[in-house]
């Protein structure tokens, strides 16, 4: 997403994640978030965007013009069809990183708090629209499995399953993937959120199996702030997370050295899924989550997949 758009969304005074994280409730939070989106955007200098979040998709040569909507032509003086059942409705499945590097946070909560909540809010926005959504959770190995379904119930599953800690002890990015390319045969989509945080270079080619099998692929880095930027004052002793080795480090001097290896790291990422036609979501979890969900839907709307509004008051079964 671009920084004029990021800027003009968090001048529309969404939720402050600070705020957000004080809701106990996964399901409310992002009940909160879904609906915060639209108002915000509805307020936003983007608010013609949303007009674009419909049943219709604009009409393309070759089309059969019987399903051309004259009413919607005479509004906007653009021709749409009216998208059928099967265009509107997929299957999704959420693949969320839960090792033990996710439950670090320089706030008063941890990614994992951040990446649970993500996760929540794309199942919940999905589910609304009348989409089947599973989820896969992992550490060094796969933990929960629910496959996807929209039904009564299974979103409060999926909600029980994204509010277990993050306790494993590394991180590995192969194994959800072999696992999800195994039991998913039908295209869909798949969302991956980790801070990927560990070695990438298999994950090419486990993103390959993915995306050869006709599946969209969205992926989501979620770091911290101080991981960012290294944004420490004083010299500490660190320990590592998941391998439990103890450092000393003066952030001043090595500053420079941890962001040049961050930045490859990130852009390696950032160009293996550049090279497979995969969205990358680079997010801190300072950033509004409406913001996260607006960079979604706008990376899908490039796919030409569209939406339409959708109030959690008005919702679907759960």
């Amino acid at each position: 997403m671009s920084v004029t758009t990021t800027a003009a969304l968090s001048s529309a005074k969404f939720i402050d994640p600070q705020t957000l994280m004080s809701i106990r409730s996964l399901e409310l939070r992002a009940r909160a978030v879904v609906e915060g989106f639209w108002n915000g955007l509805h307020r936003s200098p983007y608010h013609g965007f949303s007009v674009e979040f419909t049943e219709y998709r604009q009409y393309t040569p070759g089309d059969d013009p019987r399903y051309l909507d004259w009413r919607v032509y005479a509004r906007s003086d653009k021709y749409f069809i009216k998208k059928f059942e099967d265009e509107t409705n997929l299957r999704c499945h959420l693949l969320v990183d839960q090792s033990r590097s996710m439950a670090y946070g320089s706030r008063d909560y941890t990614k994992a708090h951040y990446a649970a909540t993500l996760a929540a809010t794309l199942a919940y926005f999905l589910h609304l629209q009348g989409d089947a959504v599973g989820l896969l959770t992992f550490d060094e190995q796969v933990r929960d499995y629910l496959p996807a379904r929209h039904r009564v119930g299974h979103l409060r599953q999926l909600m029980l399953a994204l509010e277990r800690p993050a306790t494993g002890r590394a991180t590995n990015l192969t194994a959800p993937l072999e696992h999800i390319t195994s039991l998913v045969r039908k295209r869909g989509l798949v969302a991956l959120v980790s801070d990927f945080l560990a070695p990438v270079d298999r994950f090419e080619r486990n993103l390959i199996g993915l995306t050869a099998g006709g599946h969209e692929v969205n992926v989501f880095q979620v770091l911290d702030p101080v991981e960012l930027n290294l944004g420490l004052e004083l010299p500490s002793l660190f320990e590592d997370i998941e391998s439990e080795q103890k450092i000393y480090i003066d952030p001043d001097a090595a500053r420079a050295a941890y962001m040049e290896k961050l930045q490859a790291h990130n852009a390696a990422l950032q160009a293996t899924c550049r090279k497979l036609g995969v969205g990358y979501h680079s997010l801190s979890t300072a950033q509004p989550l409406e913001i996260a969900l607006f960079s979604f839907l706008q990376e899908r709307m490039k796919r030409g997949r569209q939406f339409r509004p959708v109030h959690a008051s008005g919702g679907g079964r759960s």
